[in-house]
């Protein structure tokens, strides 16, 4: 952990290393690269906004070392619900930029827990007619899960406590935190 980053004093303790996610990101974007090896057209990876943009900048360069051509779109989403919870309830902020009617679709998502906003999604670019849509998550809460959700690869399942860091936020704080940590309850009962 750095010393004197202006976030230490809210993390209770780290529990996924800034060195484990580099490894992961490489050993996915290894996976992902020889399942598609024969994909010519190349792969469309669509990230969610906001948590998804680290994981989507560092699985993009490493697929890229081992993998088809890549290009990248952005989607941004809001789910209605009560508070930290979704409803399944989804409002589209931000859409693709283009038409993915015969593409191979690999959606970028940071975490999944509940599921319910990436079962819509998955059902919403399957509707638009891709040749296939696929899924990596580099975090996921079991725990949380409401709906099953074909996550074809999964970097760390992570237990249901309050963690920051590497795109996850609490406030929209702590994206840029390099590792995954839990953040004190003090901090989060302040709000």
């Amino acid at each position: 952990m750095a010393q004197g980053s202006w976030y230490d004093a809210d993390i209770d303790h780290v529990i996924i290393s800034e060195e484990q996610i580099r490894e992961k990101i490489a050993e996915l974007a290894k996976q992902v690269a020889a399942d598609h090896a024969s994909v010519d057209d190349g792969l469309l990876l669509v990230g969610v906004l906001k948590g998804a943009v680290m994981f989507m900048a560092d699985f993009a360069r490493a697929l890229g070392r081992y993998g088809p051509p890549i290009e990248i779109e952005f989607m941004a989403l809001s789910s209605y619900g009560q508070g930290t919870t979704s409803s399944g309830v989804v409002r589209i902020r931000k859409d693709l930029d283009r038409d993915i009617a015969g593409r191979h679709i690999v959606v970028v998502e940071d975490i999944v827990d509940s599921g319910l906003t990436l079962n819509w999604l998955l059902r919403y670019l399957e509707s638009r007619e891709a040749a296939s849509v696929e899924v990596v998550a580099l975090f996921r809460k079991p725990d949380a899960i409401k709906v099953p959700v074909p996550v074809k690869y999964v970097g760390f399942d992570i237990p249901s406590e309050f963690v920051v860091g590497y795109g996850l936020d609490f406030g929209e704080r702590y994206r840029e935190v390099p590792y995954v940590g839990v953040l004190k309850p003090e901090v989060y009962a302040r709000s």
